[in-house]
């Protein structure tokens, strides 16, 4: 079945001048979950109307209770939406001194992220093969959807700070955005906040599912697919390493091929994976040794908490853009994409360089998972050797592999030999 997206069924009812059921208000924030894609409006504005009023909210910092952090303050459009800076977590709240407890992520190419599920299968005819849990937005998957993740930034203590969805709509209506939002929804809407929470959502989202913006696909690979340009060779050992399942085995997670349907690929199967990834001492949160964030299983996602066998599964980011980040996993434990291969490969065959020593001088591995917790970790390659082997990757492929990762990036434009003088 093909999946309809948001700005498809805004589109939709826009042109067909769809009529909304009499509604009753709502309290917030439930108001923007129950049929959040239906018409509610006299008068649907256009998806141009939504996008431009979604950007607008989007570099709002009058929204925080700040007063100065937008969305945009994290996730920033000259870094792939991503953060703008090489903090490990990003500083929000009342001064702006809170500390996160998750690195930030790039918000593009997620247009086709499906909702979350425990079972998910392919769409190749075979649903004997079960890939597991999927899908979801942030980083252990709890949001269903662009406008149920936009909700939570805003009244996080640690984000934009907002004490309930009450005081977003306050903020709303009392800002310099007021003028445009009435504009947008009607002049009246501000007369139930329940549905005006509900549509400032979905601006969000609506917004997030920009092409332009938010899924370009503009980088040099791009090109390549479109055979207007061609790898390096260094560039062209590297995605051999990417996908050659006995070495890097990255194509595994971080699909790298034109799908059968003609779709880019995204570089990612959107599934939750436990790769071991150090504990970020520098974390705030983690001054306490018996805090420990398990993603999938908790402490922010608490649905599946009683699912131990999830326990230290995090989303697979898109590697899209990944060359424009300053840190990397989900605690933002590493700074560089080097280190990042490097423990992807020596993680099992040096896991001294990775991880501490315990009181016997013994290497306590997977120190970010409380114990009983070590068979959650994959183990596929190239975490499949043992210490002293040599590992997948040498220095050489691994810098190849980097500059392949390079091609990923946004806004690759081919170089254009100097055109001679004509008499």
């Amino acid at each position: 079945m093909m999946k309809t997206n948001s700005t498809l069924l805004l589109a939709i009812c826009g042109l067909s001048a769809c009529q909304p059921a009499p509604q009753k208000e709502v309290s917030a924030p439930a108001a923007y979950l129950a049929g959040a894609y239906a018409p509610s409006l006299k008068h649907p504005p256009s998806v141009a109307a939504m996008t431009a009023m979604g950007r607008a909210m989007f570099f709002e910092p009058g929204l925080s209770v700040s007063g100065k952090m937008s969305c945009a303050s994290c996730h920033s459009p000259e870094h792939a939406y991503g953060p703008p800076n090489g903090l490990a977590v990003q500083l929000g709240g009342p001064e702006l001194t809170d500390a996160g407890t998750r690195a930030a992520p790039s918000l593009r190419y997620l247009q086709t992220a499906p909702a979350f599920t425990e079972h998910f299968h392919d769409d190749d005819g075979d649903d004997s093969v079960d890939a597991g849990p999927t899908g979801g937005r942030n980083w252990d998957g709890r949001a269903q959807s662009g406008h149920e993740q936009a909700l939570a930034p805003l009244l996080s203590k640690r984000e934009m700070g907002n004490r309930d969805a009450a005081a977003i709509v306050a903020k709303l209506q009392a800002g310099p955005l007021a003028a445009q939002f009435r504009q947008t929804y009607g002049a009246d809407i501000f007369a139930q906040p329940g549905q005006a929470l509900r549509w400032a959502l979905m601006s969000l989202e609506v917004f997030q599912e920009s092409p332009l913006d938010f899924y370009p696909y503009t980088s040099k690979y791009d090109a390549v697919l479109r055979k207007q340009a061609v790898l390096s060779p260094q560039e062209a050992r590297g995605l051999a390493l990417f996908n050659d399942e006995r070495k890097g085995n990255c194509a595994s997670c971080h699909i790298s091929q034109i799908t059968s349907g003609g779709a880019f690929p995204q570089f990612t199967d959107y599934g939750l994976i436990n790769i071991g990834v150090p504990r970020n001492g520098k974390l705030p949160v983690n001054a306490n040794p018996a805090f420990f964030d398990m993603g999938l299983c908790g402490p922010d996602r608490t649905d599946l908490m009683e699912h131990r066998e999830y326990c230290g599964s995090f989303k697979t980011p898109s590697l899209r853009n990944v060359a424009l980040r300053k840190v990397f996993f989900h605690n933002g434990s590493f700074d560089s994409l080097e280190q990042v291969l490097r423990f992807y490969v020596q993680r099992d065959t040096a896991p001294q360089k990775w991880y501490p020593m315990d009181k016997n001088g013994k290497v306590r591995k997977y120190d970010d998972l409380p114990p009983g917790l070590a068979a959650n970790v994959n183990m596929e390659a190239p975490f499949d050797r043992q210490p002293g082997q040599a590992p997948a990757l040498n220095d050489a492929e691994i810098a190849d592999v980097i500059a392949f990762l390079h091609t990923l990036t946004d806004g690759y434009q081919a170089a254009h030999p100097a055109q001679g003088k004509h008499g």
